[in-house]
């Protein structure tokens, strides 16, 4: 690999806001903000507001709305005949 051209792949910490949730994991992301992580580390810190702790997708929150019945225009249009 060429010295100089890529970015610095380190470990950082992201933190959901709307929830106590915080993962570690690496990234390249910038940021100037530091925490003290449960391993005695320091490490950077970036703030998410929404992650799988606090998604309606991962939480089963989520609910599918079958707006117009297309699912019944569907079958209509292309049912047997």
């Amino acid at each position: 690999m060429k010295e100089g051209i890529h970015p610095n792949y380190r470990e950082v910490i992201f933190q959901d806001i709307s929830a106590d949730f915080s993962f570690l994991t690496r990234s390249t992301i910038e940021t100037k903000e530091t925490i003290t992580w449960e391993d005695g580390k320091e490490y950077p810190l970036v703030k998410i507001e929404i992650s799988s702790k606090t998604h309606p997708f991962f939480t089963g929150q989520q609910k599918i709305v079958d707006s117009g019945g297309r699912v019944d225009r569907f079958k209509k249009r292309y049912g047997k005949k």
